[in-house]
């Protein structure tokens, strides 16, 4: 259904919900006060129904099935603003620190943009860094093994701190490392005790977390996914496996994005 004051809308119309629910408007509205997201500070996530605001609810492309386009519109969207903030240029060096639904995107926008890059996946399972190299890494390693180059940039999807250090340990002179977490966990912050100012943080290293995202990211990174195109790798579960896909998630068993399907889904 649309509502009244939903002029743009259409019913019938393919539209995507993202994690920002609404927010000012302004160029900086994911950092805005007025930031509100799906799921955390409205209903929406989990869920057979969603109330959306018109302005936040973004038209699908066709390159892409429901699945498809379900990461897209938030691992996709933050891991386009992510590639953004980590500055990098064609023929740098660009590190994945953990390798999932975002990292596995960005390793193909990242693909497209920089086609002279070097791009290094860093992952805990075996299995995921053999994902990583068929998905097209230069190298894949485990969390605390040293690249074959130095990084110019890092980006840092997992929710844990050791990656970080280990990141940071891996930067080259100037690198910047950009933190894509809504928060990390606690059971590992000790992992920050090794931090040695000369070794993680000296040459003009950087750190930058990325929080949120604007209406125009999520706009623009469907658009040039759709261009490219981008191909999600997902596993579908219905609704009522969810826990099963999070227990999944955090034993880190990951191949792309995980997926929940909606009862009678058609799935376009």
């Amino acid at each position: 259904a649309v509502g009244s004051d939903a002029l743009a809308a259409r019913v019938g119309e393919r539209v995507g919900v993202g994690w920002i629910h609404r927010s000012d408007g302004s160029a900086r509205e994911n950092l805005s006060p007025a930031f509100c997201a799906t799921g955390r500070d409205v209903d929406g996530g989990y869920a057979e129904y969603a109330v959306a605001a018109a302005d936040y609810a973004f038209p699908v492309p066709d390159a892409f099935d429901d699945a498809e386009a379900a990461p897209l519109l938030c691992a996709g969207a933050i891991g386009h603003r992510a590639l953004q903030l980590a500055q990098i240029e064609d023929g740098q060096v660009l590190g994945l620190m953990g390798f999932g639904g975002s990292a596995h995107l960005v390793l193909q926008l990242a693909r497209h943009r920089f086609p002279n890059a070097r791009i290094f996946a860093f992952a805990r399972d075996p299995e995921v860094r053999a994902f990583a190299l068929r998905e097209g890494a230069d190298w894949a390693g485990a969390t605390r093994d040293a690249p074959p180059a130095p990084l110019d940039a890092a980006i840092d999807t997992t929710p844990a701190w050791e990656p970080v250090v280990a990141s940071l340990a891996a930067l080259a002179p100037g690198g910047r490392l950009v933190v894509n977490a809504i928060r990390k966990e606690e059971r590992d912050k000790r992992a920050l005790l090794g931090l040695s100012y000369h070794e993680h943080l000296w040459m003009e290293r950087e750190i930058k977390s990325v929080a949120n995202i604007t209406g125009s990211d999520v706009r623009e990174f469907l658009a040039e996914a759709a261009e490219i195109p981008i191909r999600p790798r997902v596993e579908t579960y219905p609704l009522e496996d969810a826990n099963r896909a999070l227990r999944e998630l955090a034993a880190g068993r990951v191949r792309g994005a995980k997926v929940l399907r909606i009862g009678g889904a058609s799935g376009r």
